[in-house]
């Protein structure tokens, strides 16, 4: 019985420690992407709260502009603010094509390189080794170095590993 109960003390306490780390926060604002298919953006920080937007669009960039326990507050590409729960959200490195005509993909980051592809604008891809005004860009396997100034997602200047 002494076994059974320690190691019911163990398992709460375990249960315990997790939430805590689980939830320690980071300093807004930040970028994260919707992780799910269908996302709900609603007026508050709670299910009770009226959705005012359905997204359908798994690696959208948004800005995380404000926590609160499960729900973060976030700003989407065309400026639209709102909640959502922090579950529908990932630290995936995304960014959105900018502009109204499409945008070079270079095969290294600088423009005398030989262009690769053309991104039309509001082409989703990951981001990755962003510095010296450039990143590294995928969208569907395809991959190129595209201006840190034709995506939304990431800010100037800003260096990704």
């Amino acid at each position: 019985m002494a076994n059974k109960t320690l190691l019911g003390v163990l398992v709460l306490t375990g249960l315990a420690i997790v939430p805590v780390q689980a939830q320690s926060e980071r300093t807004t604002p930040y970028w994260a992407s919707i992780t799910a298919g269908k996302a709900l953006m609603r007026t508050g920080p709670g299910r009770n709260y009226p959705a005012t937007w359905l997204y359908l669009r798994p690696d959208l960039p948004i800005r995380v502009v404000e926590t609160y326990p499960n729900w973060r507050k976030v700003q989407d590409p065309e400026g639209a603010t709102g909640w959502m729960l922090q579950r529908l959200l990932a630290d995936t490195r995304t960014g959105l094509v900018t502009g109204k005509e499409p945008r070079a993909m270079h095969e290294e980051p600088n423009e005398a390189s030989p262009v690769r592809y053309l991104a039309e604008p509001g082409v989703v891809g990951r981001i990755s080794r962003c510095g010296a005004g450039w990143c590294r860009f995928d969208v569907a396997g395809r991959q190129g170095h595209i201006r840190i100034e034709h995506l939304w997602g990431i800010e100037p200047g800003a260096t990704v590993d």
